[in-house]
């Protein structure tokens, strides 16, 4: 009975700690985005005299209805950025998992790597230049591709340990080739960290400002967060407008997590129970 009384006080302070954390920051940014531009600039909970509904279309159709494209511009970068690391790092963790040698180990040590250093902005903007693919939506797909790339292939790689060898060497008894056991047998086991992957990497790079902000300058190819500097000037600054955009690129990441959000545990849990 105690044991029930201190797990229903923790789930308690855990609602209230993610209420004061999530909630009230939102409802902030919400109930801004229907103020006044004055009213926005005060920076405060106050109810306002009148809501403003009509900041949203306004933010919609400034500079002749860029934020639709970038949101174009993003779905194509998240969706490109995906495939790339699914095909890559579903086969990269499998062989990493699968395969034991001093190569291996070698490359397993790089990737570690990669998750603590940061990345290198001017060599990277460099090598775009010298490639022709700078200022491109299929360069910053590579960019974000690579980024996320040592964190996936840990996904894959845990997960790929819970699944038996004996049915790898079932197959291959059965005359399977290595490719055909990978796609027809061992990736459809990988679908529960596969979306989990999917779910992450989406919001990750759907929501991603610095990296579009080096690799994607200029206006011709905006992404959805660099849209918020159109509200934002040197003397002034558009709250309200600027709030309103918040909003409207938060929203599909912010649904794709809530009905996604089992799919993310479970995925990323799934190898450790298993294992």
């Amino acid at each position: 009975m105690k044991k029930k009384r201190v797990a229903l006080l923790a789930d308690i302070v855990s609602m209230v700690l993610a209420f004061i954390i999530f909630i009230i920051p939102f409802y902030f940014i919400f109930l801004n985005s229907l103020k006044n531009r004055r009213e926005s600039g005060l920076m405060n909970l106050k109810w306002p005299d009148a809501l403003h509904f009509e900041n949203y279309p306004e933010v919609i159709s400034t500079q002749n209805y860029m934020i639709v494209r970038a949101f174009l511009n993003s779905v194509v970068i998240t969706a490109g950025g995906i495939v790339c690391l699914v095909v890559i790092c579903a086969l990269g963790g499998y062989i990493l998992q699968r395969v034991t040698s001093k190569l291996m180990t070698g490359i397993n040590f790089l990737i570690l790597t990669g998750l603590m250093l940061p990345p290198a902005i001017l060599p990277t903007i460099w090598v775009m230049q010298v490639i022709g693919i700078y200022r491109s939506l299929f360069g910053m797909i590579l960019v974000e591709a690579a980024l996320n790339i040592p964190f996936t292939v840990m996904l894959y790689r845990g997960y790929t340990a819970s699944i038996p060898r004996e049915i790898e060497e079932a197959a291959y008894v059965d005359g399977c080739n290595s490719v055909r056991l990978f796609v027809q047998i061992i990736f459809p086991l990988l679908l529960p960290v596969t979306a989990t992957v999917i779910v992450l990497s989406s919001v990750n790079i759907f929501n991603d400002f610095v990296n579009p902000l080096y690799f994607l300058p200029g206006s011709r190819s905006p992404t959805v967060q660099l849209t918020l500097y159109n509200f934002m000037g040197r003397y002034a600054s558009s709250w309200n407008l600027l709030f309103a955009d918040v909003v409207l690129i938060t929203i599909p990441p912010l649904l794709l997590f809530i009905f996604f959000n089992r799919k993310i545990v479970s995925g990323i849990t799934a190898g450790a129970v298993k294992g």
